[in-house]
């Protein structure tokens, strides 16, 4: 028994996929050398019956992480993390379980093998196959479902797996071991196949039956109330023939109650009805044009382009789940979303992304409408700006604590680096950061501290300036890559009068030749990197990273920290980045809300600060993630 607790393929991974090669095989072969395709149209309709459960699937994964339209709705608050998407990686397993057992009886049975025998449609047998679902699909599911609760052996070898998901989603439901998928196909399969043997099945019917019985799955574990109460209140007679995401969430909750397939008609018979069902869901409903909880914390990021749009939660969970990487497969999906981002360019605001939870704190991450092009467009600059400071307002307005800007959101030709904002509405109670202090106490803290020289380029720039600064006060020699004796006289000045010295200007990549600490805030080419030394490691804080042409160098990552390891619901990579790691002007708001500091953080970095900055950090938990690649 326990061997049916794994599935047979487990070990194979995605190779798995290739258990359907010989249905498709099986379509070839039958219309190149065979007069009869019987055979093979039975095998199509399999491959495409299995495509069209995996895509309800994937729809309703759509519309749950749709966060702008689902957070008032939803049931359980919390966010599904990384080991729940993990743990329902291979959530289609059922799917393929059911394409092989539709095979075998296929085969085995030559009568359903005729497509002539079986029309498109036939009246009869969607009411011969509604009887056999409501007298034996749905009592023989809720016997079975409640008798694997009731024994300790059952729930912990085969059902336990399913419900060690903490947080319901549409791929939980298809995320089970292979002994309950065998049940599911007898549950889901008798009526289909009870339909054709009494003569009245159809094509319309199989296809219709099998969509939306994994349909129905779906919509009790979305944990989004989808039904208005007042549609049982209008037809009472609804809450025993349907069943709701809150019902079904109840059971994944107290796993005592609510047990049926998708009648609750059948708890009520077996008195195991949640008395709390149908005035929570109501509860929710009437909830839903209220304010939710309010965020303690803000990340406002922006796209980067159109194919790392894809990298989203509400496009593919798996994939937003891992560091992005372009995916030659999502190719033909590169219209469809270059069509969306226009449209979001004329009609979207800023909108909720993701989130998480550190130490009691809700930390969302909203969007910017904007990709990262858009922001080097001289005429669109005014319209993002507009973006941002509507999305601070709004911040402001709901009780935000801490809103931080990423990446391109506090480019200083655009604002500089939030201080138009600031400036212009004086009396914000949300604090503006752009964290760019930690992002320079990251990027300073990876310099080995005996290291007396290094070459900085982007030398003139917010970071540049205050790495310089630094530096030169450890008295570290800084040979600052700037063509403006203006600019560098004007930080030069800034440093204390005994260090003034360190700080050296150049103007031409040979003058770093011999040095092998590069600090890159200005993209290279293979060229310009050709003067660094053998042996040199390349720090940057430049976007996008420089490619990594040496193989004799080393180098670094964009500056990034891991948060700290009770953060909670925490299930996509920010762009590139690991897993539970984020952006250092991410972390440094993070800093900011954790610390309950009062200032904003904008416009010019504060040298100062940027120990302090750094020891918060380290005080509640965030870690260096500074890595040396080649």
């Amino acid at each position: 028994m326990v061997t049916l607790s794994v599935w047979p393929w487990e070990s194979y991974g995605n190779l798995k996929y290739l258990l359907y090669a010989p249905l498709a095989a099986q379509v070839v072969y039958s219309w190149t050398y065979e007069q009869d395709y019987s055979r093979a149209l039975w095998c199509l309709h399999i491959l495409i019956i299995c495509g069209l459960k995996g895509l309800v699937h994937v729809l309703w994964s759509v519309y749950n992480n749709m966060l702008w339209v689902t957070r008032t709705l939803r049931i359980n608050p919390n966010g599904v993390d990384s080991k729940q998407i993990d743990h329902e990686w291979h959530w289609d397993n059922y799917i393929l379980l059911q394409a092989i057992i539709a095979s075998m009886i296929c085969y085995m049975s030559p009568s359903l093998m005729m497509m002539n025998s079986i029309p498109l449609w036939n009246t009869k047998g969607l009411i011969a196959l509604i009887v056999i679902h409501v007298t034996f699909s749905e009592p023989l599911y809720y016997y079975l479902h409640r008798s694997f609760h009731r024994n300790n052996y059952f729930f912990t070898h085969f059902h336990s797996f399913h419900h060690s998901s903490p947080v319901p989603h549409p791929m939980t439901a298809g995320n089970a071991t292979l002994l309950e998928n065998l049940i599911l196909c007898v549950v889901a399969g008798v009526p289909l196949i009870g339909s054709c043997l009494l003569g009245v099945g159809s094509i319309s019917l199989i296809y219709g039956y099998a969509i939306m019985f994994d349909f129905l799955r779906c919509l009790g574990h979305c944990n989004v109330e989808i039904f208005s109460h007042k549609l049982f209140v209008t037809l009472p007679i609804l809450r025993y023939l349907i069943y709701t995401p809150t019902y079904h969430t109840l059971h994944h909750q107290e796993m005592g109650t609510n047990f049926c397939l998708f009648m609750p008609l059948f708890d009520v018979l077996g008195n195991t009805l949640n008395s709390n069902s149908w005035e929570l869901q109501k509860k929710i409903r009437l909830a839903s044009g209220e304010r939710k909880r309010v965020p303690e914390f803000v990340f406002l990021a922006h796209g980067v382009d159109v194919m790392s749009a894809m990298h989203a939660p509400f496009v593919f969970r798996s994939f937003a789940s891992m560091p992005y990487t372009t995916r030659l497969f999502l190719l033909p999906m590169w219209p469809f979303t270059f069509m969306v981002m226009l449209g979001m360019w004329v009609w979207s605001k800023a909108f909720l992304f993701s989130f998480y939870t550190l130490r009691n704190n809700l930390c969302q991450t909203w969007g910017v409408p904007r990709f990262g092009f858009q922001y080097f467009l001289p005429f669109a600059t005014q319209g993002i700006n507009d973006q941002i400071e509507a999305a601070i307002l709004r911040a402001d307005k709901i009780g935000v604590k801490v809103i931080s800007l990423a990446a391109l959101n506090k480019n200083e030709a655009l604002n500089g680096g939030g201080t138009l904002f600031v400036n212009k509405h004086p009396d914000l109670r949300v604090r503006v950061v752009h964290g760019n202090t930690l992002t320079a106490a990251v990027i300073l803290n990876e310099i080995p501290k005996d290291v007396k020289e290094v070459f900085l380029t982007g030398a003139t720039s917010k970071l540049g300036r205050a790495i310089a600064l630094y530096l030169c006060r450890r008295r570290v020699r800084v040979l600052m890559l700037t063509m403006s004796i203006e600019r560098f006289q004007k930080i030069q000045k800034e440093a204390p009068a005994e260090f003034q010295n360190y700080l050296v200007q150049v103007t031409k990549y040979n003058a770093a030749q011999n040095c092998k600490t590069w600090i890159v805030g200005k993209w290279l080419t293979p060229r310009e990197q050709s003067w660094a030394p053998a042996g040199t490691h390349f720090h940057q804080f430049v976007v996008p990273p420089i490619l990594k042409f040496r193989r004799n160098c080393t180098y670094g990552d964009l500056a990034a920290m891991r948060l700290p390891k009770d953060v909670q619901g925490l299930g996509t990579c920010e762009y590139t980045m690991e897993r539970g790691v984020v952006h250092a002007c991410h972390a440094g708001g993070v800093v900011h809300m954790l610390e309950g500091w009062k200032h904003h953080e904008v416009g010019a970095i504060d040298v100062d600060r940027i120990d302090l900055v750094w020891e918060a950090a380290m005080r509640h938990g965030l870690s260096s993630v500074s890595s040396l690649t080649n």
